[in-house]
């Protein structure tokens, strides 16, 4: 089992604009021992045309009834979510605020024993 590193976009095409952030993520942590992935909370047909191609190239998950991101508290997104092997919530950041992605990085990063990406000047 790994670890998971989940970028949960906005369900409407304003989540495009978080592609970058979410490459550096996918970048920077996609060899460590953690899977990184897109959650939309919306059917399988709009995140595939949210996503595009990225849909082809990036493990995505759908969540149409939100209940992932329900049971998980989050009420703003984009949000970045840690969770643990044992499927504790490790940490969150909701929004897109540099430095509470930044806080989330950094902490994956310390239990991966792996670099952090930088979100500082995104």
């Amino acid at each position: 089992m790994f670890q998971l590193c989940l970028v949960i976009l906005p369900d409407e095409m304003e989540a495009t604009r978080y592609f970058p952030i979410a490459d550096q993520i996918f970048k920077v942590l996609g060899d460590a021992d953690c899977r990184t992935a897109f959650v939309l909370p919306t059917t399988p047909a709009i995140a595939r045309r949210i996503l595009g191609k990225k849909a082809d190239e990036v493990m995505t998950f759908v969540d149409p009834d939100r209940s992932l991101v329900a049971g998980l508290g989050i009420t703003s997104l984009p949000a970045l979510v840690h969770i643990r092997q044992d499927t504790s919530v490790g940490e969150v950041a909701e929004g897109w605020d540099p430095t509470e992605w930044q806080r989330v990085a950094d902490s994956i990063a310390k239990a991966m024993a792996w670099s952090a990406p930088e979100f500082k000047n995104s």
